[in-house]
């Protein structure tokens, strides 16, 4: 078993070896001809290779998504402890990775969107200020800021051509992030129907955006702790793999090839799944109870 284990170990660092050398290096040679035949022009040396393989390993993530990167670890364990059992875990844990960062990049969207609302009220309170007519100005703020999103040509269209700009507004602020466009909406009707200062509204409406958002960021900076916490605690059984193959103990074969390592394994998955969820609950919970006071 020793000598399996040793073999499989050795064929992954072989592998991974390979992988590096694809990535980064097989276009060394190509390179060095391309410079040497054209004109004789000596060019500064490139990046070292483990620089450009490290690149094509991050622009092979960026293609794929980090999530493919559970398969690969699941598919590295399997090599390393001669089961198919990691493998599967890693083939299962990619649509739940991949999730996670959708919701992180639509969480991302929506930040920028609400940075962008606040820059166009701003803009706008200045371009009406400066003395413009509200369509003029929203035309000049909207190509400045770009706050609208993806309703920013009919709202151009309706400012420009005597539409119904709040109602564009509105239909804008429908957008995940983009809310402040609907009391950019009722201060453009309020402003419009009875004559009051489209700016100081606008004053306001960008005040409450910014004190909403620095809310948030608070929330966030406070809620990290209890995050780092959480993503620590899930990373220990993997700290422990490391701890017991470093001591000689052999983990993976007690775990994947013993009725006892797979009845603990079976026990220790369904605690750190277990308790994974109950701390991102807690979380979700502080934020929306601090959100709802």
């Amino acid at each position: 078993m020793r000598v399996v284990g040793e073999t499989s170990l050795g064929a992954a660092f072989v592998c991974l070896g390979a992988m590096i050398w694809l990535l980064g290096g097989r276009h060394c040679g190509l390179r060095r001809a391309r410079l040497l035949l054209a004109g004789g022009a000596v060019a500064a040396p490139g990046p070292p290779a483990w620089e450009r393989a490290f690149e094509g390993l991050r622009r092979l993530r960026d293609r794929l998504g980090a999530e493919w990167w559970a398969l690969a670890a699941g598919l590295l364990l399997a090599l390393l402890g001669a089961s198919p059992l990691p493998a599967a875990a890693g083939a299962a844990g990619v649509p739940l990775l991949r999730r996670v960062r959708r919701a992180r990049q639509a969480r991302r969207l929506r930040e920028r969107r609400a940075d962008a609302v606040i820059a166009l009220c701003g803009a706008l309170a200045g371009e009406v200020r400066a003395g413009r007519q509200p369509g003029e100005a929203l035309l000049r703020a909207a190509r400045d800021s770009g706050g609208l999103g993806d309703a920013q040509p009919a709202v151009v269209a309706a400012a420009r051509f005597g539409g119904e700009v709040p109602g564009a507004l509105a239909a804008a602020g429908r957008q995940s992030g983009a809310e402040g466009l609907l009391g950019l909406a009722a201060c453009w009707r309020v402003a419009v129907d009875q004559g009051a200062g489209l700016a100081t509204g606008l004053d306001r409406l960008e005040a409450a955006l910014r004190a909403e958002r620095d809310q948030r960021a608070d929330l966030r900076a406070q809620l990290s702790g209890a995050r780092a916490t959480a993503v620590l605690l899930a990373a220990l059984p993997a700290l422990g793999l490391l701890l017991g193959a470093a001591m000689g103990a052999d983990p993976l074969r007690v775990l994947l090839h013993t009725g006892a390592g797979l009845g603990c394994l079976a026990v220790g998955t369904a605690f750190e799944g277990a308790g994974t969820w109950w701390a991102t609950r807690i979380v979700r919970g502080a934020e929306g109870v601090r959100r709802r006071g």
